[in-house]
């Protein structure tokens, strides 16, 4: 089993800009996709970005993309997502997750397993 801890998210202004880091342990990922996903209050977990396992494919969903970057290091097995122009409407817990799939199919996957997630909140 994959453990999977999230940090870096806080309190930021509209416009502002934050990087997250998930950082895997348990077992290397290096050969697995990895990805973000959000949690707004009163609403579902949504996908937001993903990437396969050398880095040459990305995918964001279209609310965040132009805005958010996903990167990976996997020397450190870890997952990054930098978030710049953000919108009060991008106020979420964000969550990552790894698949032994692609990177394009962690859009409609759904997971047993999540950490805890870190919070961002975006005032106006």
């Amino acid at each position: 089993q994959v453990q999977l801890v999230e940090s870096g998210g806080g309190l930021v202004q509209a416009g502002g800009s934050l990087r997250l880091s998930c950082a895997a342990s348990g077992r290397t990922v290096s050969s697995y996709a990895m990805g973000w996903f959000r949690q707004a209050p009163g609403k579902e977990r949504e996908f937001v970005a993903a990437i396969n396992w050398s880095g040459s494919f990305t995918a964001y969903a279209d609310s965040v993309k132009g805005r958010f970057t996903i990167s990976r290091d996997n020397a450190k097995n870890t997952v990054y997502l930098q978030m710049n122009s953000l919108k009060p409407e991008d106020t979420a817990v964000y969550y990552c997750n790894v698949d032994r799939g692609t990177a394009s199919q962690m859009r409609q996957r759904e997971y047993d397993y999540w950490g805890q997630g870190t919070q961002v909140t975006v005032s106006s």
